[in-house]
């Protein structure tokens, strides 16, 4: 395959036995980097297991002649982080690149989400990703190198009903995908994360009623239309990081959070009141003139 490369490099996907990271397996390895092909084997809701979905992917990449290796261990748990970027380093000698694409769903209106309901979904998107991610980043700033992908969503993003739960993981995630980026610079570890929408098992359990307005065209809808950003993103082609990219039917656009310049209250003026907010509210709200912080310090710095 001529293009991006991963020669020499080693790759870890989670939750790759099927959808988008059975996707981002196939085309990592088909590009030359060896995988370790992770997925705990449950059903959509994180419930149960087995070893046959990993199996399988493994197989594919072997036939196809790749090189790639199962692990069935949850990412919801420090051990099965840890076990995870061993059984790259035992296999292949070291991790370069990091897929974090484990997720599962359980939707529910607001007030009918159970305690269950919510911590599954925190189990294993946001301590998840903090359980795999630990282990394979300090593997990667001992070698100054890496890439890590990190899969949120426009749900936790902009939101999404009947989402709590899984907007409130991925928002997560986006957070912490923030922080590792900025700890990672000085190491060559580069960033970024991605909301995609593809046709999944997570889109299949969505309420009809919520996709209501939305093109049900079969435009580009493919895992693989998600597999290219994130092989881009994976690469040392991709110069960036600490940053957010939706894919969606097709198109493929950058998502940042912005600061309006907004109302700036005069140092040696009184404390601002309820009422001087009433009367500046326009100025405040006012997305002209806005900016992209780097991070918080950035942001306070915006203020003078």
């Amino acid at each position: 395959m001529t293009g991006i490369s991963f020669e020499g490099r080693v790759a870890i996907v989670t939750g790759a036995g099927g959808g988008l990271g059975r996707a981002h397996a196939l085309d990592l390895a088909a590009r030359g980097a060896r995988v370790v092909v992770n997925d705990l084997g449950g059903d959509i809701s994180g419930s149960g297991g087995g070893t046959s979905m990993a199996d399988q992917v493994v197989r594919e990449i072997v036939a196809a002649g790749g090189e790639a290796v199962a692990n069935y261990d949850s990412v919801a748990t420090p051990e099965g982080g840890r076990a995870i970027v061993q059984r790259a380093v035992d296999a292949f000698g070291t991790v370069d690149i990091l897929v974090n694409n484990a997720g599962n769903i359980r939707n529910a209106p607001f007030t009918e989400l159970t305690p269950e309901a919510i911590e599954a979904l925190l189990a294993v998107h946001v301590k998840g990703g903090f359980y795999v991610t630990q282990p394979a980043f300090a593997v990667m700033r001992e070698k100054g190198y890496g890439r890590i992908v990190f899969t949120a969503s426009a749900a936790g993003v902009f939101g999404s009903p009947e989402q709590a739960n899984y907007a409130a993981a991925k928002s997560s995630v986006v957070g912490l995908a923030n922080v590792v980026a900025l700890e990672g610079a000085p190491h060559g570890i580069k960033v970024n994360t991605i909301l995609p929408v593809s046709e999944s098992r997570m889109i299949a359990d969505m309420n009809p009623e919520t996709l209501a307005g939305v093109p049900r065209t079969p435009a580009h809808r493919e895992p693989e239309m998600i597999t290219a950003m994130v092989s881009y993103l994976a690469s040392e082609a991709n110069p960036y990081t600490h940053e957010m990219f939706s894919i969606a039917r097709g198109r493929y656009a950058r998502v940042f959070v912005g600061v309006a310049e907004g109302h700036q209250v005069p140092y040696e003026a009184p404390v601002a009141t309820a009422d001087d907010v009433a009367a500046h509210i326009d100025r405040i709200r006012d997305q002209e003139g806005y900016h992209v912080p780097g991070s918080m310090v950035e942001e306070f710095s915006l203020v003078p």
